[in-house]
């Protein structure tokens, strides 16, 4: 984060509403000065609630509580759902429950949905939108399943896997417009909500 930005970034400070060190590599890419802020949410689904309303409301309600630290600042709230047959497959947490999560989607199609909501706390007006990814799995054994774990430890990911390292030799098939949407912070999406609010990461 070591580029120089647009004057309009030292007025509005950037900052990523997420503790993830995926999103925050993610960001990176883009060469501009940011700082990260974990928001502390309660993330259960609303009765009634479909999935794509839930990744969009909790998106939105990231960005927003950083907003009550910042008042003049663009925050970044991004939230993702992975779907496996109207299941949500949420993170594993342990090396059994990632096992029995690549078991089940083994041969399947998994369809993830990235949430990203670009918030002005400055105007308190903000853009959100949704961008999908779609996964197709290999028919996998359980030695390669164990053996993918015990080297990639994705504990802490959604659907059990990190694209951007091992996981890409689990997959048969990849579809969306955006690969980033698939690691959680859709990249292109965002460059377009930052050039609405003019900041422009090319100037």
């Amino acid at each position: 984060m070591d580029k120089n930005n647009s004057a309009y970034n030292a007025i509005q400070p950037l900052i990523l509403g997420s503790s993830s060190p995926f999103r925050k590599a993610l960001l990176d890419r883009l060469g501009v000065t940011f700082t990260t802020e974990s928001p502390e949410i309660d993330e259960k689904r609303m009765p009634d609630e479909d999935v794509g309303q839930l990744v969009k409301r909790l998106s939105v309600e990231k960005a927003k509580v950083i907003a009550k630290r910042h008042e003049n600042a663009l925050i970044i709230g991004s939230d993702q759902i992975a779907i496996l047959d109207r299941e949500i497959l949420g993170k594993p947490g342990s090396s059994q429950k990632a096992v029995n999560q690549l078991q089940k989607v083994s041969g399947h199609c998994v369809k993830f949905l990235t949430g990203i909501c670009l918030l002005n706390s400055a105007s308190d007006q903000y853009q959100v939108d949704i961008v999908p990814y779609t996964v197709s799995f290999r028919d996998l054994t359980d030695e390669q399943i164990k053996v993918y774990i015990e080297k990639e430890q994705p504990l802490n990911c959604a659907g059990s896997f990190k694209s951007e390292g091992l996981g890409i030799a689990l997959f048969k098939k990849m579809e969306g417009e955006d690969p980033t949407a698939l690691i959680g912070l859709p990249l292109i999406r965002l460059v377009s909500m930052l050039n609405n609010e003019g900041f422009d990461v090319l100037s």
